[in-house]
This record gives structure tokens, sequence and C-alpha cells, in this order.
């Protein structure tokens, strides 16, 4: 799922806040609020986040 970074902010979300971040074997990097997790994509010119859930296989 994606969503705008625009609408998060507005609602209050805070990118300074996080529990934990993971790292894709391809190197891209999401930072993590217990369960849930963002990586900023751009589309379009607009920046967007990637929604993901905490899964098993990112234990380390």
């Amino acid at each position: 799922m994606t969503i705008s970074v625009r609408v998060l902010l507005k609602l209050g979300f805070d990118l300074n806040f996080f529990t934990h971040s993971w790292k894709t074997q391809k190197g891209d990097g999401y930072l993590f609020v217990y369960e849930y997790g963002f990586l900023t994509k751009n589309e379009n010119v607009k920046e967007k986040f990637v929604l993901v859930t905490w899964q098993d296989y990112m234990e380390k």
C-alpha cells in the first residue's frame, strides 16, 4: 500500500519517531513504528510512503 507523505504529516505523523529499522537485500531502508513499517519513495514527482507490516523473515 502507498500513501502520500503530505497526508500523513497533515494527520500528525512524525518521521523522527520510530522503534526500529530494517534494510532489504537491495539496500532499501524501512523505518518501523512497532509492527508497521514505511519506506519513502518518489512516484511521479510526489513523495509517498510504501507501508508494510513486520514479517518473521525480517528477523536478523
